[in-house]
């Protein structure tokens, strides 16, 4: 099963309000979203699938946003979800690996998707997307599990990770692309009530040398 089938088949399995990783409003997203997006600027979701987020930066006058994942199931859920107002979004079919953004954003948002990257060679391909989206001077927000969160989700491994090892990795795999601003730690409660632990990470992408 390749990697969009794994994910359309988990988005149709079950409700989207089911799946472990639903938030009816995804509360540190949107506060870290409103704090670093500057006025007019744009924002691209990596892995946004069925997030409320689109919907929040939409009421909040947030945009223009793209929002990419691998699964056409997840996002058929979104446009259904928004009515006429998808047609304020871009919602774009495609792997964090090898897309090719046709513009640059001063706001990528990954609630998820990175941890995901268990091989370096696809961490080092997301990093060559980041800086191909990312204009100098624009902001990442990055969600993985923590250390102490689950090993697995959806069936899949992942990667955890505590603030300095996701420090460390992108220092290492980057150099110089990335500086970070800040980070914290999220306690998410999935439909069932089992608690998953995230940390949360932004950085700055160094601005362009004169």
């Amino acid at each position: 099963m390749s990697t969009n089938q794994h994910w359309d088949t988990a988005y149709t399995a079950r409700d989207a309000k089911a799946l472990t990783w639903f938030e009816e409003t995804p509360e540190a997203s949107i506060r870290l979203v409103r704090q670093m997006m500057p006025a007019g600027g744009a924002l691209v979701d990596i892995g946004g699938g069925s997030s409320a987020l689109v919907d929040h930066c939409l009421d909040a006058g947030i945009g223009p946003v793209t929002v990419l994942d691998l699964s056409a199931e997840a996002l058929a859920i979104t446009q259904a979800r928004l009515g006429d107002r998808a047609d304020e979004v871009s919602l774009v079919v495609g792997d964090v690996r090898d897309w090719q953004p046709d513009r640059l954003y001063d706001l990528w948002h990954d609630r998820a998707a990175f941890h995901f990257l268990t091989d370096i060679k696809d961490r080092r391909s997301y990093l060559r997307t980041l800086d191909a989206a990312l204009r100098p001077g624009g902001v990442a927000i990055i969600l993985t599990f923590a250390s102490t969160g689950p090993a697995t989700c959806s069936g899949l491994p992942v990667q955890r990770y505590a603030p300095s090892e996701l420090n460390e990795m992108f220092a290492n795999l980057a150099p110089g692309l990335l500086v970070p601003l800040h980070s914290e730690l999220l306690a998410h409660r999935t439909p069932k009530g089992a608690v998953q632990d995230f940390q949360i990470s932004v950085f700055q992408k160094k601005e362009t040398t004169p």
